[in-house]
């Protein structure tokens, strides 16, 4: 018997399910999301997460000037176009044709164009030690119930030696309800609660997932994918930002982890 509407709830889901919801959701939500948070992201800038941090003060992935730089769920790519602003041969990939076109638009706005790819973040189509650096702003990697999956992909397209940096929403936080105010201050789901958050249609058909890991499950899905890891980044709040993006405030971010950054590196040898 089909439900009276769409529903939320926490269940596994399989890798066609995950790959068609985000595809669908970023392909309708790519204008709107461009529209609340393009000016905050710039159209050549690196804005690692909605606590402002950016690569140009934090400086995560090194020099990156004659590399070879991937950025995994780029979005409208203003990370790319800033990298290749320093001088990196810059790829920008996203699964959404919606947001590519975002990226496209900018593009034009900024006179900066970077090579787009439309794929899949399990699939990449690129041989093995392809790249220096892969790194991703909350792209891609939210979004794929099989994290492990995702870091072996990550690693087969590095070269030894390239960094891996991505940026997600910090795990501590889904204890909490998705609430800027004073009600996103309340634990109330376990952290351990490893099944995927999930939006259905009416059908039950996935229309929007995310998943969630723990801190050490990110640790082992780098480990056992053969990466190193070299930092872990939880950035503060800044004084004076006082913009609230989603879930992110200044009322949580003063207490609160928000975005948790895994710099890990594929060994040399």
């Amino acid at each position: 018997m089909q439900q009276s509407g769409p529903a939320i709830t926490r269940r596994v889901v399989s890798v066609a399910e995950g790959r068609a919801a985000s595809r669908r959701w970023w392909d309708h939500d790519a204008d709107s999301y461009q529209e609340e948070h393009g000016a905050f992201l710039g159209d050549v800038d690196l804005v690692w997460c909605p606590e402002g941090l950016r690569e140009a003060e934090a400086g995560l992935l090194g020099a990156v000037g004659g590399t070879r730089v991937l950025e995994l769920g780029c979005g409208a790519a203003a990370g790319s176009r800033w990298l290749d602003g320093q001088g990196a041969r810059v790829t920008a990939l996203d699964l959404s044709a919606g947001m590519l076109r975002q990226a496209r638009l900018a593009a034009e706005r900024s006179g900066v164009r970077v090579p787009l790819v439309q794929a899949d973040a399990l699939a990449l189509p690129f041989g093995a030690g392809v790249f220096d650096t892969v790194h991703s702003a909350f792209g891609a990697v939210p979004f794929v119930a099989d994290s492990a999956a995702l870091m072996r992909e990550v690693f087969r397209v590095l070269r030894p030696g390239g960094a891996w940096v991505f940026a997600v929403t910090h795990p501590l936080r889904w204890v909490f309800l998705d609430d800027a105010g004073e009600g996103g201050l309340v634990a109330v789901h376990s952290y351990f609660d490893r099944r995927p958050y999930v939006e259905e249609d009416v059908a039950g058909v996935p229309t929007y997932i995310e998943a969630h890991r723990t801190v050490g499950d990110r640790i082992r899905d780098l480990t056992a994918a053969g990466f190193v890891l070299r930092d872990m980044v939880e950035p503060e709040w800044p004084p004076g930002h006082e913009e609230t993006w989603g879930q992110w405030s200044p009322l949580r971010g003063r207490l609160i982890p928000g975005t948790a950054i895994f710099v890990a590196e594929r060994p040399a040898t």
